[in-house]
């Protein structure tokens, strides 16, 4: 069933909620050739147990850490996106690679594999909105307005991860680097020691609060460049002096934690610990006691003392697990109201189950692919962050 353009009804919109249609109004949207098991199948966790078991090593199943538990239970390997696209990248016996994550990881993991590798995505809509908000021809167009200032010469792109294989590219063309959550510091001292200024994709919070608090920029030193906006939304002369130019892009979720969120938290619980992911607003990470990547969420709260209290400022599933891996500590949501992220939560139990039984079945479904030369430009980017010291 497809939503009509619209208001769409009550049945289409419980539909595509559950991943079972398609909004022709989205960037990217799919419907599933063939019928997903229903999400109410009591049989659905025996069924996927089934599956992987009768593929066997010939499929690798990647869990990223936001992900459900229902799919969680299934993956070979949980991680953050770029440990997963790695740890694909090091089977190279496994003839298919499911990635339970969302689109630009998947992209990643073809990238990094072999081309007899197919990766599959168990539901194609399973976006991300971050690395949506730096489309292509944006970017170009913001690189050659830079051209235009005589400024281009003196710039390197640096883009998060979280972004499209040809925003990737793009960077990799352009002299730039890929980075991490947890390497985004030793990739910016690369980069100005490339250069004198960094354009920084797509993730405006991880790029001001790496500059600010880990490098001794100042927040004067960071402008917004805003595609929507003539010129970027700055005048030329804010571009030319400025030390980093940051795109006007966030993460959905991590973007909903604010300042009053941390001190209502501290008023509740006396002695809390506030931990952050960096991409959070740089007022939430400048409250906050610890700012870390996921793995460093993870890495901290196994540490922590029995006893001790914790809120913590990433996703819910991921929150919610290491909550129920360490009842010795009292570990909490940041925001009191539920902060899922939608798109990665798209890859649930039915799209795991169809995905598996589609290849058990001989058909390769939902293939991500990207074509070679987007993949060569991506590759140099990604090994020039892999080269990293």
């Amino acid at each position: 069933m497809t939503i009509a353009r619209g208001a769409p009804g009550a049945t289409a919109t419980a539909l595509l909620l559950l991943g079972r249609g398609r909004d022709p109004n989205s960037e990217r949207g799919v419907e599933c050739p063939g019928d997903l098991p229903a999400p109410s199948d009591p049989g659905l966790v025996g069924r996927a147990a089934a599956a992987k078991a009768a593929l066997g090593e010939r499929v690798f199943v990647l869990g990223h850490h936001y992900q459900r538990d229902e799919v969680i239970q299934f993956a070979d390997v949980t991680g953050d996106s770029f440990k997963l696209a790695r740890e694909a990248a090091a089977r190279p016996d496994a003839e298919f690679i499911v990635f339970c994550g969302v689109h630009f990881m998947a992209e990643s993991a073809d990238i990094l594999t072999s081309g007899s590798q197919r990766v599959v995505l168990p539901d194609l809509a399973a976006g991300c909105s971050m690395a949506d908000m730096a489309v292509l021809e944006q970017v170009e167009q913001c690189w050659d307005l830079l051209s235009d200032l005589g400024i281009a010469n003196s710039v390197v792109p640096v883009t998060y991860m979280n972004s499209s294989a040809d925003i990737k590219a793009f960077v990799g063309r352009n002299g730039g680097v890929v980075c991490t959550s947890s390497n985004a510091e030793r990739a910016l001292d690369w980069a100005y020691a490339q250069g004198e200024k960094v354009l920084f994709l797509p993730d405006q919070h991880l790029g001001r609060n790496t500059a600010v608090l880990q490098m001794g920029y100042s927040l004067d030193d960071c402008v917004v460049y805003d595609p929507h906006k003539p010129n970027g939304g700055r005048t030329d002369q804010q571009l030319r002096d400025a030390k980093m130019v940051l795109w006007r892009g966030h993460c959905s979720v991590h973007g909903r934690f604010t300042y009053e969120n941390v001190v209502a938290m501290r008023e509740q619980v006396p002695g809390v610990n506030v931990l952050v992911h960096p991409e959070c607003r740089h007022e939430v990470v400048t409250a906050a006691d610890h700012v870390g990547s996921t793995e460093f969420i993870i890495k901290t709260l196994d540490a922590a003392p029995a006893g001790s209290a914790w809120a913590v400022g990433t996703e819910l599933n991921l929150v919610r697990r290491l909550a129920a891996a360490h009842p010795d500590k009292q570990i909490m949501f940041l925001e009191r109201t539920v902060c899922y992220c939608s798109t990665m939560n798209r890859i649930d139990l039915p799209h795991l189950v169809w995905a598996l039984e589609e290849l058990v079945a001989g058909r390769v479904p939902n293939q991500i692919t990207v074509d070679p030369d987007t993949a060569h430009h991506a590759r140099v980017a990604l090994d020039r962050m892999l080269a990293l010291p």
